[in-house]
C-alpha cells in the first residue's frame, strides 16, 4: 500500500526524528523549559495553517465520509491550538503581548507556506498525502515516549495528546483514505503523493530541529 511504502521510504528521516536531541530530551524530561515554550509557539502558528489545509481537504473531498473527516480534522486542530495558548502557552507565563512579540520562525513559515500552497493548488489525494505525515509522525514519537514518561514528567500531558485513542483513530483514517486515493491514481499523481510525504517528512525533522536551534531569522539584527 501506498502508506506502507511511504514509511519505508522515510525510514532514515524517521529514525533521525527519534533519535533527534529535541525528542531525546522531550522523552526523558530535561528539555529546557526555553525550548519546549518556543515549540509550542511555533506548533500554535502551524496549527493555524494545518486546520486550513484540512478544511480545504473537505472542500475537495467527493465522498462524504471523507468529507466529515476532514471537516473534524480541521476542528480539532484549531482546538488543539486554542489549548496550546490557554494552557501550556499560559503555564510558561507568557501574555498575548509575549505571544505577538514572538516571530514565526523560518521553518514554520515555510511549513505552513508549502502547506498552504499545495491546498490551494495541488489535487486532493496529494494534499491527503502532504498533511498525513503530520498526522501519523507524532503518533509514531509520542508512542515511542509515552512509556518512557512518569506521572511527575513535566511534559507528560502534550505526550499523551498523541497517543489518545481518538487521535490514533485519525491517524488510521487518514492513512486509510490516503490509501484510497493512491489506489486509484496514475503512476504521475502516484509520484506526486510520494513527493509531499516526503517533503512534508522533511518539514517535521525541520521543525523539531528548529526548536531545539531556538532558530531565528538571521536578518533580524538589521532590522
Amino acid at each position: 500500500m501506498f502508506t506502507d511504502d511511504a514509511w519505508a521510504q522515510t525510514a532514515d528521516l524517521l529514525r533521525a526524528i527519534h533519535e533527534h536531541p529535541f525528542n531525546t530530551a522531550l522523552g526523558d524530561g530535561t528539555l529546557s523549559r526555553e525550548r519546549f515554550a518556543f515549540y509550542i509557539v511555533q506548533d500554535a502558528r502551524y496549527l493555524e495553517a494545518f486546520a486550513k489545509a484540512l478544511a480545504t481537504a473537505a472542500v475537495r473531498a467527493a465522498d462524504p465520509d471523507e468529507m466529515a473527516f476532514w471537516s473534524q480534522a480541521a476542528h480539532d486542530a484549531i482546538a488543539a491550538e486554542r489549548t496550546l495558548h490557554e494552557g501550556y502557552i499560559e503555564q510558561y507565563g507568557l501574555t498575548a503581548a509575549d505571544l505577538t512579540g514572538v516571530p514565526t520562525s523560518p521553518t514554520a513559515l515555510g511549513y505552513s507556506s508549502w502547506l498552504q500552497a499545495t491546498a490551494l493548488s495541488a489535487p486532493y489525494p496529494v494534499l491527503a498525502a502532504a498533511v498525513l505525515p503530520c498526522f501519523w509522525i507524532y503518533e509514531d514519537v509520542g508512542a515511542a515516549l509515552v512509556g518512557r514518561s512518569s506521572e511527575t514528567h513535566p511534559y507528560r500531558a502534550w505526550i499523551a495528546t498523541y497517543v489518545d485513542p481518538a487521535y490514533t483513530a485519525s491517524v488510521t483514517r487518514a492513512k486509510q483514505i490516503t490509501d484510497r486515493l493512491a489506489a486509484e491514481a496514475d503512476p504521475a499523481l502516484l509520484e506526486q503523493m510520494r513527493a509531499a510525504f516526503v517533503k512534508a517528512a522533511e518539514f517535521e525533522w525541520m521543525f523539531w530541529d528548529s526548536a531545539w536551534q531556538l532558530e531565528s531569522w538571521p536578518t533580524a539584527k538589521w532590522l
